[in-house]
């Protein structure tokens, strides 16, 4: 097999996949991506419905992302992005009185957020110095340690003295929105990487910014051109079926052909990847399917008319959890907002009549213009499998990109990065991946026999 040397195979073309290919090339490999899809980017992408342009999901980027825009100003789109000057999130509630998370210009990055929860005002007085305290403390937990991970965000919170209003106007609002789980079900160790990293590390650590344009105009066209002008040969529509050991490297085998390769990359959800790795590289890989998924439900309507100003905002004591204004990227006059369910255990099954139903009457009472708007347009989308379920005791399950085989490498959000299952952590992944494999020149036992 001396034609394997040189040459490694990326099965999987989301952002983990993406990320790992760029990288092989730069070093000098020889890259064939594999995708099972017709399109790259993975679950982040969008469909056409008539003239709109509908993202299968909604994300929210904070600034700290670093890796993912690094991949997004390479391949030409770093400016497709709205990045908020400063972390600014408006809280409705039905009454009309709305909260707001917005941190201060001025002073270190700690302060600047803990000074954002004091002012938030959908708390009193007495429960926002007991967030900021608890903020202050979450900050000190380490998120590498085990005991961390075995703990729930929820059981810490009581343990701090946070009341369940505290917990559901804001500590559920954040938890949900990062983790796609409940605080009584999360890791602390998740959540304290998500404080840490994101909200009270650096100044601008925490400033939001979502997509501009369509998931689509930033994940699969700009990925496809800059891959092939890194000579990386996509095959999408290529679904691999297994993955074996040969005399001199690896063997790809897929629905049409054979692949050699002295190193692979294994860059797809855990439940494919438990299918994919053979045992030997990964005894445990029966473990992986422990990690589960966590739901996510998007509750799609299309206005006649404007009926809010807000382009991103979040709500309490309301069926709507989180509201995208995506009207602009989605290239259709009036406007087109997204609700955006996470945690979505009870909606996944409801049938679609119910949720659109009950979220219509939910922004009409959070917005009275809606009332008179006509609905052009409802549906609802759903990602069954958004993200591995982000539970305490979950950091165990998460896999380390090594495997048994020298040449066998794994990649995406689920394995053990450290961060939770985000864009930026998919990014990571694909990264670290590569920078195990190294360089063809560098890596001649990846060409050895295997057992």
């Amino acid at each position: 097999m001396s034609g394997a040397t040189g040459r490694v195979a990326v099965v999987g073309g989301g952002l983990a996949g993406t990320s790992a290919a760029l990288r092989l090339a730069d070093r000098g490999w020889e890259v064939t991506l594999l995708e099972t899809r017709q399109r790259l980017g993975g679950a982040a992408y969008s469909f056409q419905r008539g003239a709109m342009s509908v993202d299968t999901g909604q994300h929210v980027l904070l600034r700290c992302y670093r890796e993912y825009s690094d991949l997004l100003a390479r391949m030409g789109v770093g400016d497709r992005v709205h990045q908020q000057p400063r972390l600014d999130i408006t809280v409705l509630r039905p009454d009309g009185r709305p909260g707001r998370l917005r941190r201060s210009a001025r002073g270190p990055a700690a302060w600047q957020v803990l000074g954002a929860l004091a002012r938030y005002r959908l708390l009193t007085p007495a429960e926002r110095m007991g967030v900021v305290r608890a903020a202050a403390r979450l900050r000190t937990v380490d998120p590498a340690d085990p005991a961390a991970d075995a703990e729930t965000l929820g059981h810490w919170l009581r343990r701090h003295g946070q009341r369940a209003r505290a917990v559901d106007r804001l500590w559920a609002l954040l938890c949900v929105a990062a983790l796609n789980l409940s605080p009584a079900d999360a890791s602390l160790a998740l959540m304290a990487r998500v404080m840490r990293t994101g909200l009270l590390g650096e100044v601008a650590a925490g400033d939001l910014a979502y997509p501009a344009v369509p998931l689509s105009a930033l994940h699969d066209g700009p990925a496809r051109r800059l891959l092939q002008r890194r000579g990386v040969r996509c095959r999408t529509g290529e679904r691999v079926t297994h993955i074996d050991a040969g005399s001199a490297g690896l063997v790809v085998r897929t629905d049409s052909a054979e692949i050699e390769a002295a190193g692979v990359v294994v860059a797809v959800p855990h439940r494919h990847a438990s299918r994919l790795v053979p045992p030997g590289a990964c005894p445990d890989r029966e473990r992986w399917k422990g990690l589960g998924s966590s739901p996510i439900v998007n509750v799609h309507l299309h206005y006649d008319r404007a009926v809010t100003n807000h382009h991103l905002a979040a709500a309490v004591d309301s069926p709507v959890q989180w509201l995208f204004d995506r009207t602009h990227a989605a290239g259709v006059d009036g406007q087109y907002l997204v609700v955006s369910l996470s945690a979505a255990d009870e909606q996944i099954g409801q049938p679609a009549r119910e949720l659109l139903a009950t979220q219509r009457q939910a922004l009409e009472r959070l917005f009275p213009a809606a009332r008179d708007a006509r609905v052009l347009d409802a549906f609802v989308t759903r990602e069954p499998h958004a993200t591995f379920r982000q539970r305490a005791g979950s950091a165990p399950l998460r896999p380390p990109a090594t495997t048994r085989w020298p040449g066998l490498v794994l990649a995406g959000a689920w394995t053990g990065t450290g961060w939770p299952d985000t864009m930026e952590g998919a990014v990571r992944s694909g990264n670290r991946a590569a920078d195990l494999l190294g360089s063809p020149a560098t890596t001649r036992q990846l060409t050895e026999p295997r057992p």
